[in-house]
């Protein structure tokens, strides 16, 4: 059995993403995630690229232009509102919110700065007009099921993330 990963191989691999400049972690991914290569390509093409061929036990670091997926910084998706003027619910650092213009396209807003007046939003991606480093570290590498590669992925998966509480919807 060949366990490298290619086409139709099922794949679970952590990883975090670094940026390049300051050195400071921006998303971590800190338990296994699962996918068909090929079937279900879960990050940039560029770095699915990076993955092929690699096999269990390989770490590997592949240098990322975020303005390739996600284009340049627009600085005209930053808004600096007066605290007063927000829910409450969204006066946390992190927090999203979902907003929709005249036409009906929704964007996504993070709240990134805040202070006593003052609260900033941008609906640019994170990734955008930042050199970002992905440290991923391969898993599992195995064939994929016909089922697995049908639906891309794990079928009724659940992650093991540890101790965590299931939120009833």
């Amino acid at each position: 059995m060949n366990d490298t990963i290619q086409k139709n191989k099922y794949v679970e691999l952590k990883y975090k993403v670094i940026d390049e400049k300051t050195g400071t972690d921006l998303v971590g991914v800190d338990f296994p995630i699962g996918y068909v290569h090929g079937a279900n390509d879960i990050l940039a093409p560029a770095i699915m690229e990076e993955l092929e061929g690699k096999i269990v036990g390989d770490v590997i670091s592949v240098p990322f232009d975020g303005d390739q997926i996600y284009g340049p910084r627009d600085e005209s998706l930053v808004f600096t509102d007066d605290i007063g003027n927000v829910p409450e619910e969204y006066q946390s650092l992190g927090a999203t919110i979902l907003s929709e213009n005249e036409k009906g396209e929704q964007r996504s807003f993070i709240v990134t700065r805040m202070d006593d007046k003052t609260l900033t939003v941008d609906g640019n991606n994170p990734l955008s007009g930042r050199k970002v480093v992905f440290n991923l570290d391969i898993l599992t590498v195995r064939d994929a099921t016909a089922e697995e590669i049908d639906a891309g992925g794990p079928i009724n998966a659940e992650p093991e993330i540890g101790n965590y509480s299931k939120v009833p919807i």
